[in-house]
């Protein structure tokens, strides 16, 4: 009786461990459907996803943000970051920062690219440029030869149109003054960002009353076959010369050292690092020469002559009167446009040239008003038309492209040969000199004595 109570009870237990086995395998079971479940989810999710990119453009946002990250890796070893030059003047460097980053000299002299040198012409201005009709002519044609820079006053509106040379070429400005520091300061934030542009060679300070003598390829080849930068530097023992100098200025510069020259100047690529990088005369200068000493007329030619005299040929390229007396040069206005008075700034020139004798000192003139505009573009084909326009008729039009070289002087045939025969290297620029002086001789172009081109390339 026992034993018939004890199974069912014993068999009672058996149930138990079965309902748990059932549970576990459908445990299991229950995950492989969830996971089922998400699977189709994800693979809905994908078609919707694709289903989108295709006709919402989503692609398109992705592909362009790839486009944008990509030259990241290519820049990094890619030469034109660093030659190129900015493609925007109006940069948001301080003036420490420019000084700075213009200081950047490569110490290797061979450059591993093709490097045209070009002249950079910086226009130092108070706001328009009332001669610039002249100039969109003189560099015409001339492309990938120059670069232009404009510093004027901040609150000027620059509305130069599209067709100008001037067109988006200013630079960020600041107030300069005549006279002062300011004025110096705006030079070397010129050169600073002339020196931005790696193929910047030569460097030339102009005003917005300054014209050009001669065309474009003449003041090229005179730039860049001078072993010399054209910065006047000279001992004035006068009152407005060493007069001004102030003892404070000592250890630096002393009175020995003292220079005087024109505010208007061309250096080449070495110098103007030179300007830019120094900071032993800079605080010396702001501190101790002011008016009635003019700094823009010390400092460069003191800190160049101190630091590389043999590199100068100490005058200036820009020509001035001083005749009327003064503390400024003449103004020219339109009265003063004549044939006679031509004559007058292209003839008697005497100066050096890589240590020569030469008769072609000054290749731009000032001061001009607005009012000479006019009478200079249309002044006749005589002087200053001929040497700045007239380069493209049959007769002179080869001569044009192989350096062209007219000019206004009263000197006989066999002294031009002598005397441009350092200028050029050809061997045949003497016959070509010959040739050219001899048509203007004959009276092809009237009083004009010389017509000097290089004839090969």
């Amino acid at each position: 009786m026992q034993t018939t109570r004890v199974v069912p009870l014993e068999e009672g237990k058996d149930p138990a461990p079965t309902s748990r086995t059932n549970q576990s395998r459908a445990l299991p079971l229950r995950l492989i459907q969830l996971f089922g479940m998400f699977l189709v989810l994800c693979i809905a999710f994908w078609f919707i996803s694709v289903y989108t990119i295709r006709h919402f453009g989503v692609q398109s946002v992705v592909t362009s943000v790839k486009s944008t990250f990509q030259p990241c890796f290519d820049q990094e070893n890619n030469l034109d970051l660093w030659i190129k030059p900015p493609s925007n003047l109006m940069h948001k460097m301080s003036d420490k920062e420019l000084l700075w980053r213009a200081t950047l000299v490569p110490r290797i002299k061979k450059y591993p690219f093709r490097r045209v040198p070009k002249i950079a012409f910086m226009f130092l201005t108070k706001g328009p440029l009332p001669l610039g009709p002249i100039w969109d002519k003189f560099f015409k044609g001339h492309e990938g030869l120059y670069s232009i820079y404009v510093h004027s006053l901040p609150t000027f509106e620059a509305k130069f149109p599209p067709n100008s040379v001037f067109y988006n070429r200013q630079i960020p400005s600041q107030i300069s003054e005549w006279g002062k520091m300011s004025m110096c300061d705006a030079e070397r934030r010129l050169l600073a960002n002339a020196l931005l542009d790696i193929s910047n060679e030569w460097f030339i300070l102009l005003s917005e009353s300054c014209i050009p003598l001669y065309n474009f390829s003449v003041i090229y080849h005179y730039i860049m076959k001078s072993r010399h930068s054209f910065t006047g530097a000279f001992d004035d023992p006068g009152p407005f010369g060493r007069g001004r100098y102030n003892e404070n200025m000592a250890p630096e510069v002393n009175i020995t050292q003292w220079r005087k020259g024109s505010q208007w100047f061309e250096v080449n690529r070495k110098l103007a690092v030179n300007i830019v990088e120094d900071t032993k005369y800079y605080p010396k200068f702001k501190e101790f020469c002011k008016p009635a000493c003019y700094v823009d007329e010390h400092y460069f030619p003191t800190m160049l002559s101190i630091e590389a005299s043999h590199l100068l040929a100490n005058r200036s390229l820009t020509w001035v009167d001083w005749s009327r007396g003064g503390a400024h040069p003449a103004t020219f206005g339109r009265a003063d446009i004549t044939e006679e008075f031509f004559k007058r700034v292209y003839g008697g020139q005497h100066c050096t040239y890589n240590n020569q004798p030469f008769s072609v000192c000054s290749l731009f003139a000032r001061k001009f008003a607005p009012s000479a505009l006019d009478p200079l573009m249309n002044l006749s084909s005589k002087p200053y038309r001929f040497s700045l326009f007239d380069d493209d008729n049959e007769f002179f039009g080869s001569c044009r492209k192989r350096y062209d070289f007219y000019m206004y002087r009263g000197i006989d045939c066999n002294t031009d040969v002598a005397s441009y025969s350092n200028f050029f290297t050809k061997p045949t620029t003497a016959l070509a000199v010959g040739i050219c002086c001899s048509v203007a001789v004959a009276g092809y172009v009237a009083q004009m004595s010389v017509l000097l081109c290089n004839v090969w390339p």
